[in-house]
């Protein structure tokens, strides 16, 4: 399919694969989609400023760039930044077609029904897009597709409206006559209110009138504000709605001055916000902030999980806000032909861009229209013309699973690796994430689709490095194609879930037949410390006893590591650290203890500060004091190990130091913590066969103890 990216300030088209159906979304065969001249411009703006600019308006990103230089090396960083700059980024959110999948749990909405969709993260410019279900709406008979593509701008302007809370008779002032003053006006008229519009631009004002706005004020008729005193009997306006962008702090000056005594100000553009306590302490205004679409907008769970507010608490989500909007469209009340300036075939959408970019015929709106039957959109596949050739003995592996870590670290390793491994394919929810992962990475194809990647005779294994709840499913369906699998920890985040890969390998052992490798990314046991510290423990003549130390840092309790997706801290996280005590005891466990501090406050999960004691066959016993409590000036990870009167201190994977004993430990330049090595191992055992890197009894033994801890965390 086709669709929109924003390149280094440029608008570009490019061929990508086409989104699938998932639980609680629908998925839309696009008819149009409406350019934001403001939010989108804006982003445009920004993706071409040099790259030394951006960094200084966002510290903490160049933070995270030195963090990574200085643990990964600069080549790396470098391959990292560079695939971010080149893919680009998606743009668009208001589009409207016609449904051609619903996912399950999406009972009233069904394929063939025309809807309107909204949100920055899905509703792009694209030929199919992929929407959760609270942000699509029906669209009512007599209103145009066309038209229902502008369905994110009026909700945003009738959020606007809506937290003014205007009344019959009332009179309003619209500073900044762009699309959405031009909706906010039309939206208080229908309202019962009087309604002064303000801009710049002659023409917007012009444009205004003849929307139904009783006076436009024009830079030629003089002072604004004294302006509105007048036409307001001395009194002032009863508030005011600023839709303008600009840097500027006197737009919210001029604002508050336009207001009566008690009256009040609402934002719902982008403009400066030093507030001069003059303009607002005396009249005693009061000031309002309108979020995007309304109630619901950036909350997760409504968004993405389904999450509706009741109606009787919350009359306005952003959902009730789309379909209002429709419904003031299919009355007449909002007249949208007079502010379409034009519409672009998806094809031409950079000369769209263009258009919108400067001069004094700037189009107010834009929309894109995509013309393609339904059928020939949704292909999830896109083969790669700059694909880099396949080594003789390579193993030829796909990727399920592009996100950030994937391409922070397994995809430069896998590069670094010709000889050994070859990256056949790129699966992503995302089309033009996987399309983007491809060409940086030299793969033959992306997709969207797993289903292509499993039943594709030339994938040897799969690299899994999705959210925790998709890995045991994915490596299960991949086991039975008949793929080796290298799944990222955690192996599954249920003890169900890691039963069903023990039976798998069971059922095949029991019928002599081979089975494919796999292995848990169980990456610290591969770390240069870990294999000298297994080294230096192997000719021990006593147990050992070890204090782990993680100080993990905080993640506030909406990240998706601590729900459903994730399974929690200690089952996502600290079962890396079960099984490098698996791995030094080379035993079974005997014993699982764990204490957890009970929070007093609803800042920390209950398995986020916890120590665990696992006791092993041999005698050895080892101790993980796991932490959210720290502060991250401190070390993330430190071990001590006590054995035959010597301690072996790990310190941070940067350095392994030997006390009380002339043996040499480990220091090395950047942190290792064994990835690198890991997927050597992996590549190794596929293609040349033998011992796994980790046996399937240890892999499964560290989700038991993390299985373990997490009953008595919840007991």
């Amino acid at each position: 399919m086709k669709q929109v990216l924003i390149k280094q300030g440029q608008a570009v088209v490019e061929e990508v694969p086409a989104p699938g159906v998932e639980p609680g979304t629908v998925l839309v065969a696009v008819d149009h989609s409406c350019i934001s001249i403001g939010t989108e411009m804006a982003g445009m703006r920004a993706s071409q400023t040099p790259l030394w600019k951006r960094a200084l308006k966002n510290p903490d990103k160049v933070l995270a760039v030195l963090k990574m230089a200085a643990t990964q090396g600069l080549g790396h960083t470098k391959d990292v930044v560079e695939g971010r700059l080149q893919s680009g980024d998606p743009t668009g959110y208001s589009a409207a077609g016609v449904v051609l999948a619903v996912g399950e749990g999406v009972n009233d909405i069904a394929p063939g029904e025309r809807v309107a969709c909204a949100g920055a993260q899905y509703a792009h410019h694209a030929e199919v897009v992929r929407v959760p279900r609270n942000l699509v709406v029906k669209v009512p008979d007599g209103v145009s597709l066309k038209h229902a593509s502008t369905v994110t701008l009026g909700a945003i302007a009738l959020q606007g409206v809506r937290r003014a809370n205007p009344t019959l008779g009332e009179t309003f002032v619209v500073i900044g006559l762009g699309v959405l003053g031009q909706l906010t006006v039309q939206m208080l008229k229908a309202n019962g209110c009087r309604v002064i519009g303000s801009d710049l631009d002659e023409g917007r004002v012009a444009l205004a009138e003849r929307l139904g706005c009783d006076v436009g004020l024009r830079a030629e008729d003089g002072d604004a504000v004294e302006r509105v005193a007048r036409l307001t009997d001395g009194y002032g306006a009863d508030g005011v709605i600023i839709t303008a962008a600009a840097s500027t702090s006197e737009i919210v000056s001029t604002a508050f001055r336009m207001c009566r005594r008690k009256g009040r100000v609402v934002l719902v553009g982008d403009v400066g916000l030093d507030i001069k306590r003059e303009d607002i302490y005396t009249k005693e205004l009061d000031f309002f902030i309108s979020t995007s679409y309304g109630p619901g907008r950036y909350d997760a769970r409504y968004e993405e999980h389904g999450l509706d507010y009741p109606i009787g608490y919350v009359r306005w989500t952003e959902n009730r806000n789309m379909a209002e909007y429709l419904r003031l469209v299919a009355e007449g009340r909002i007249d949208l032909d007079a502010m379409i300036a034009r519409v672009y075939p998806v094809d031409e959408a950079p000369a769209a861009y263009e258009a919108l970019k400067s001069g004094a015929d700037r189009p107010l709106m834009v929309l894109l229209s995509y013309p393609r039957p339904e059928a020939e959109r949704a292909v999830r596949s896109v083969r790669n013309p700059i694909a880099r050739p396949v080594g003789e003995r390579a193993v030829r592996i796909a990727l399920i699973g592009a996100g950030g870590f994937a391409k922070g670290m397994h995809l430069p390793n896998i590069k670094a690796n010709p000889d050994l491994l070859s990256l056949r394919a790129v699966c992503s929810r995302t089309g033009h994430n996987a399309a983007a992962v491809a060409r940086q990475y030299g793969a033959a194809y992306a997709t969207t689709d797993v289903d292509e990647v499993l039943a594709d005779p030339e994938v040897d294994a799969v690299l899994i490095a999705t959210r925790h709840d998709l890995h045991a499913d994915l490596a299960l369906r991949a086991l039975e194609a008949g793929k080796h699998v290298l799944v990222e920890k955690p192996l599954g985040i249920s003890r169900e879930e890691v039963d069903r890969i023990e039976a798998f390998f069971a059922e095949r052992e029991a019928a002599g037949e081979p089975a494919p490798v796999l292995l848990t990314g169980f990456n610290r046991r591969f770390s240069p410390f870990a294999q000298r510290l297994a080294e230096l423990l192997e000719r021990r003549s006593d147990p050992w006893q070890a204090v782990y130390r993680m100080n993990a840092g905080y993640i506030p309790l909406d990240h998706w590591v601590h729900g459903p997706e994730g399974g929690g801290r200690n089952v996502g996280e600290a079962c890396h650290i079960y099984d490098l005590f698996t791995f030094l005891a080379g035993a079974r466990v005997t014993r699982v203890h764990a204490e957890a501090i009970a929070p007093r406050t609803g800042a920390y999960a209950r398995n986020d500060n916890f120590t665990a004691v696992v006791t092993f066959e041999d005698g050895s016993v080892a101790t993980l004091v796991y932490t959210a409590l720290g502060s991250p000036e401190h070390p993330k990870e430190q071990a001590e190990v006590y054995c035959d009167g010597k301690v072996y201190v790990l310190d941070d994977y940067r350095a392994l130091r030997v006390v009380g004993a002339p043996a040499k430990g480990v220091e090395t330049k950047l942190v290792d913590k064994g990835q690198a090595a890991e997927m050597v191992a992996f590549a190794r055992a596929v293609r040349e066969g033998g011992e796994w890197p980790i046996p399937l009894w240890q892999q499964v033994q560290a989700m038991r103890i993390a299985f373990d801890v997490e009953d008595a965390l919840r007991s």
